[in-house]
């Protein structure tokens, strides 16, 4: 549960660092936006690192993969609502039933292990 919660919170920098200058940033030079992300990033980075290294004790690296970009959908759906006031279309709600499809496979049936 750690591995989620650290992966949730560096996704919520993330997705700040990438996309937060699409609002309020555009009268940045882009060597303003580029420092400006990289140092939120830093942060992101402080934590996906330990959730990763945490969760590769009990997840495969392919499982770690797939859990940070089913919290990335989630964590950027909220943002894209909530910040830069976009409205969630139907096609996208479509596209993250495929995506929990995917979810649901690489977690349903027995890993075969990490490579030696």
């Amino acid at each position: 549960m750690i591995t989620i919660l650290l992966l949730i919170l560096s996704n919520c920098f993330m997705t700040v660092a990438w996309y937060g200058h699409l609002k309020y940033g555009h009268a940045w030079p882009l060597w303003k936006a580029i420092l400006v992300s990289w140092a939120i990033a830093l942060f992101e980075y402080c934590l996906a690192v330990p959730a990763n290294r945490l969760g590769y004790t009990h997840f495969s690296g392919f499982q770690l993969k797939i859990i940070q970009e089913v919290v990335t959908l989630f964590v950027f759906t909220g943002f894209a609502i909530l910040f830069l006031k976009e409205k969630l279309a139907w096609n996208y709600l479509v596209a993250f039933v495929f995506l929990a499809l995917a979810a649901f496979f690489a977690f349903a049936f027995k890993s075969p292990g990490t490579a030696a």
